[in-house]
């Protein structure tokens, strides 16, 4: 969308918001929050770069793939990578170019946290000596620290040991996050920032109350959360991801206040609801498949109550997607007892179709 002027790009985007809640789910917001922007380029802090040895014109390709195609493109600078890791694009091509392993090199990721760009080399045979060498080189003239993929995500691992964590900072809450290059964070560090305070400020949250947050990933609502809260449960599908916001509840001080689980969030029943305990608040923030199973358990105990279980008063939903956030609204405010008291967007993928926004839904208690 780089065609468009930024501040279209973002009307486009709340019109879509909203008339996906509309004309999906008959629900129209009671008020429209104020879209969340920031800067439109240098923002992207994390990406999948294709690389591509052309022998034909003896070059390699270091890039995103064409639409719709495997070629990659031929690119030299990306605007919406930060400035640092855009000017590394041609060394980069120079670098695989040079390699003993040149023609076994699928893919580079990238990941940048605060002070630290990490590159994470996809390798389909064991590098030799002097690739490694080539890889140490690079790092230090560019100053980027190499991790290696000899296989699945799983098999990630620094090329050399001793080398500073990557992570991130919630400076409102006095929060650091670090994390692997691999796990789960968001593309848009700037954005989170101020998204993670406007989902706090948004729940209301008490120091006396409960909080659970689904899809809680390494911790990023979970631990500011904590410091408002009495407690907070995370749950997250995945084991490696409950693992990191375990450390980093215990690095931030925070563990006494939080406990993590690992379920399967997409298989939710209705009886595990009320087998979690009440808590006030919810903080949903699911992948772009969206909270489906929340929303139908919740809609489920809304039409025969569980005696001994209150839903929460408030729930705020952060959603990569607009569609399925109107399907799961679409339940909790016709089938779950919930008005859609508040709803906005945030434009975390400046100049992409890509729409992120949030949304709030107040209990309504049945007369």
């Amino acid at each position: 969308m780089q065609h468009l002027h930024p501040a279209a790009q973002v009307a486009v985007k709340q019109r879509v918001l909203e008339d996906n809640l509309w004309h999906l789910a008959k629900v129209r917001p009671e008020q429209m929050l104020r879209p969340i922007e920031g800067p439109t380029w240098g923002y992207r802090h994390r990406a999948r770069l294709s690389v591509r040895h052309v022998v034909k014109k003896g070059t390699v390709l270091v890039g995103f793939h064409e639409r719709k195609s495997r070629y990659v493109a031929d690119m030299q600078v990306c605007p919406v990578l930060p400035e640092p890791m855009s000017g590394l694009l041609l060394p980069l091509r120079e670098l695989v170019g040079s390699m003993d392993q040149r023609d076994r090199l699928p893919q580079i990721e990238v990941a940048v946290g605060e002070g630290v760009t990490a590159l994470v080399l996809r390798h389909l045979e064991p590098l030799s000596v002097a690739d490694q060498q080539r890889l140490r080189d690079f790092g230090r003239l560019h100053a980027v620290q190499w991790w290696l993929q000899p296989k699945g995500p799983d098999t990630v691992h620094l090329l050399d040991e001793g080398s500073p964590a990557l992570g991130y900072g919630l400076p409102e809450f006095g929060i650091r996050l670090p994390f692997k290059p691999t796990d789960f964070t968001q593309v848009n560090a700037g954005i989170n920032e101020v998204l993670v305070a406007r989902a706090v400020r948004l729940l209301e949250v008490r120091d006396d109350e409960r909080v659970i947050d689904w899809f809680c990933g390494l911790g990023n609502f979970s631990l500011p959360l904590a410091t408002r809260a009495a407690s907070v449960l995370g749950i997250e599908g995945s084991e490696t991801l409950v693992q990191r916001a375990r450390d980093n509840a215990a690095l931030n001080a925070l563990a006494h206040k939080t406990r993590f689980a690992v379920r399967d969030l997409f298989t939710l029943s209705t009886a595990e609801l009320p087998a979690l305990g009440e808590a006030q608040k919810w903080l949903i923030d699911p992948p772009r498949e969206g909270a489906f199973a929340l929303a139908k358990a919740l809609a489920e105990l809304h039409a025969a109550p569980h005696a001994d279980w209150q839903p929460p008063r408030r729930i705020v939903y952060v959603s990569c997607n607009p569609a399925t956030l109107a399907r799961d609204a679409g339940l909790l405010v016709h089938q779950a007892g919930y008005r859609c008291t508040l709803a906005g967007m945030v434009n975390m993928f400046p100049h992409t179709a890509h729409v992120e926004s949030m949304a709030v839904f107040d209990h309504q208690p049945a007369h």
